[in-house]
C-alpha cells in the first residue's frame, strides 16, 4: 500500500471526492500509535477502544479546521490525550469516584490485563505509574514510553518546558520510591 504524506492526506481530505478515503488511510497511519497512547492512560482495553472512537469522530468533525501549525500526529495526540483525561474526568463525576478509586480501578484493570501478567517487571513500573497523579502519569508516558522531546510535549500540553520537566522529575521519584518500597 502507499504511504501518503500528511499533506498529501489533508489535501485529499479536503477534496469532497476523496474526504472518506483519506480518513480511512489517517485512521489507518495512525490509530495504532494513537491506541497506545490511550491505553497508557485508560489501561482498560474497552475504554480505550471507546475514547480511540471518540477521538477519531473529533477528528473528522474538527479536521477541516486543522492549520497545519503542528504536524498531524501532534495534532492527533493532542485530541486523544484530552479526550483521555476528559473520560477520567468524566467516570470520576458521574460516579462521584474519588481520585483513590480510579487509581484502584486502573490498578485492577491491569492486574487483569494478560498482556502484563506475566511481566512482573513492567506490571511494578505499570502499577507505580497509575499512582501518579494524572498531569504527572500523561507526562511520564509522553517521556518515556514515546520518547518524545520536551518541545513536543509542550506543543502538544500546552505547557513551559520548564513544567513539564518538573512533572516529569517528580514522576520518576515517585515512580522510584514506590518500586522501592513494593
Amino acid at each position: 500500500m502507499e504511504e501518503y504524506s500528511d499533506t498529501k492526506l489533508l489535501e485529499m481530505f479536503r477534496s469532497e471526492d476523496s474526504k472518506s478515503f483519506a480518513f480511512n488511510l489517517i485512521i489507518k497511519k495512525y490509530q495504532k500509535k494513537i491506541y497506545s497512547i490511550i491505553r497508557r492512560m485508560l489501561i482498560s482495553h474497552d475504554d480505550t477502544d471507546d475514547v480511540l472512537q471518540e477521538t477519531f469522530i473529533k477528528v473528522w468533525n474538527k479536521l477541516d479546521l486543522f492549520k497545519e501549525e503542528s504536524q498531524l500526529y501532534t495534532w492527533l495526540y493532542r485530541i486523544a490525550v484530552n479526550e483521555s483525561l476528559n473520560f477520567l474526568k468524566k467516570k470520576r463525576t458521574r460516579f462521584f469516584i474519588p481520585i483513590i478509586d480510579v487509581e484502584y480501578q486502573l490498578s485492577k484493570n491491569l492486574e487483569a490485563d494478560s498482556v502484563l501478567r506475566g511481566n512482573q517487571i513492567q506490571m511494578k513500573l505499570q502499577q507505580a505509574v497509575i499512582k501518579l497523579p494524572e498531569k504527572q502519569r500523561l507526562v511520564f508516558n509522553m517521556k518515556y514510553f514515546e520518547e518524545m522531546k520536551y518541545e513536543e510535549m509542550s506543543e502538544v500540553l500546552g505547557t513551559s518546558i520548564g513544567a513539564l520537566k518538573a512533572s516529569y522529575h517528580l514522576a520518576v521519584k515517585k515512580i522510584e520510591e514506590h518500586l522501592r518500597n513494593h
